[in-house]
């Protein structure tokens, strides 16, 4: 456990050096927030403000912009000799890659805690008691972790940071095809099928339902579900390219 709170704290000052791709991640949730709100948000008919719908949606698209740096600070140790320096030190791989993914959660919640307070003053009222604030912290953390894993587990496939950096796409654009910035029915047929089945739907619903006090139904099973398997299955593609990447 020292050695990954060491190893977080690398990773956060590595960020602070990497000051364009951090403001990206950080800053650009919330301008597209803004964006959406107050250019779009009246054209867009959700039957209510449109700021209440879009808010869940933003706080989930920031996991995405966060994955794209935590990949390119993997893909860039992976690559640049550290880990051969890490291994003599007898630094498991599964901590070195801890601390990026601690380093992730925590650039997350700063994130997150941005765009919270952006939405407050563009008129967000949420109407979550704690126990609702809880488990919203609580499923978004889990979703964080299963994308940040992820992203490690593309930063040890990719060859270069640039190449690291791209391959993330998927994991941003997820968010627009799914209920995160209007409502499913609106889409087009054969667009439906897809946003409805796909790991953002279920998670916006559920921090939507538990941040306006409605009831959540099956999309947290559905949500915790995903955020499981996704963590399962990039843990261990992770263990495997950086053992393969290490020999």
């Amino acid at each position: 456990m020292s050695d990954v709170l060491v190893l977080s704290a690398r990773c956060l000052r590595l960020s602070r050096r990497q000051i364009d791709a951090l403001t990206t991640a950080v800053l650009l949730p919330v301008m597209l927030m803004v964006v959406f709100v107050e250019l779009f948000g009246g054209a867009i008919q959700t039957g209510g403000k449109y700021v209440t719908y879009v808010v869940p949606g933003v706080i989930v698209l920031c996991a995405g912009f966060g994955s794209a740096l935590t990949a390119v600070s993997v893909c860039q140790d992976a690559t640049g000799g550290i880990v051969e320096r890490f291994r003599a030190m007898d630094v498991h791989g599964a901590t070195l890659l801890s601390g990026h993914v601690v380093a992730s959660i925590l650039r997350n919640a700063v994130s997150t805690t941005l765009v919270i307070a952006v939405a407050l003053a563009l008129g967000f009222r949420p109407d979550a008691d704690p126990p609702r604030w809880i488990a919203a912290v609580g499923i978004l953390l889990a979703f964080v972790a299963a994308v940040s894993w992820l992203a490690a587990a593309i930063g040890l496939l990719a060859r270069s940071p640039e190449a690291a950096n791209g391959s993330t796409f998927l994991i941003m654009f997820l968010p627009y095809a799914s209920s995160a910035f209007v409502p499913v029915h609106t889409m087009p047929h054969w667009l439906q099928g897809f946003a409805r089945h796909q790991p953002i739907t279920p998670l916006t619903e559920t921090l939507r339902s538990l941040l306006l006090g409605t009831p959540v139904g099956s999309d947290a099973w559905i949500g915790l579900a995903w955020c499981a398997g996704i963590l399962a299955v990039s843990v261990a593609a992770a263990g495997a390219l950086f053992a393969r990447r290490s020999t």
